[in-house]
């Protein structure tokens, strides 16, 4: 199954579960930010990757002029642990993740989470890859990806248990869109998945596809 039926799967899943009042506060907000036209002015294919220095998981800094010294990197920004459809699509990835390395390239995913919440995702899902973090959101401003979450939308994620402001070490209202790049080792970016539906996201597939097409 493609990651993006496993998707669908799951949200078909739950839709019924969730009140109409809070589908109708998140449907408005997703069509908002589709029309807002930020995911089409985001970094794509052909623009220079900002630089970045972030801190892992492990309590490691991690500096991505030095991870594309070695390879090409396929960098994945997602919302949060608290976000079942970033869990799933990371468990995709991970499930590619020596697909990943076996063509050189190394694997790495960025969320505003604190680090300590990261951890607790990889150590869940067993990721072998590194998980970053990014307060505030600074690092996918610069992709283009950061947006700020409307008030009746962070009241719905409060009223579901969802404490953004702990999660987010005090930036609460800035999430990036769901985005994954593949960029080469001089600092291009060759190939770029960038979807407003947070439903939806890149297929391992087409990640791995992309990297054998930088040969």
């Amino acid at each position: 199954m493609s990651v993006n039926a496993e998707l669908r799967a799951f949200y078909d899943s739950r839709r019924e579960q969730i009140p109409a009042d809070v589908r109708a506060v998140m449907q408005e907000a997703a069509q908002e930010l589709a029309d807002s036209g930020r995911a089409e002015r985001a970094l794509t294919v052909g623009d220079r990757a900002p630089g970045f220095t972030l801190r892992s998981a492990a309590g490691r800094s991690v500096d991505l002029a030095e991870l594309l010294a070695d390879g090409p990197v396929v960098l994945t920004f997602y919302r949060g642990a608290w976000c079942p459809y970033c869990n799933i699509a990371l468990r995709s990835l991970g499930e590619h993740h020596e697909a990943v390395t076996a063509r050189g390239a190394r694997l790495v995913a960025v969320s505003p989470q604190n680090p300590d919440d990261s951890l607790t995702l990889a150590e869940k899902h067993e990721l072998a890859f590194d998980v970053l973090s990014d307060p505030g959101c600074d690092t996918a401003k610069q992709y283009g990806l950061a947006f700020d979450v409307p008030d009746a939308l962070a009241a719905v994620y409060t009223r579901m248990g969802i404490d953004l402001d702990r999660y987010h070490a005090g930036h609460p209202r800035t999430l990036p869109i769901p985005a994954t790049y593949v960029i080469d080792r001089a600092g291009t970016i060759r190939w770029a998945f960038v979807d407003p539906d947070y439903i939806t996201r890149a297929e391992p597939a087409d990640v791995l596809a992309a990297l054998d097409g930088l040969n």
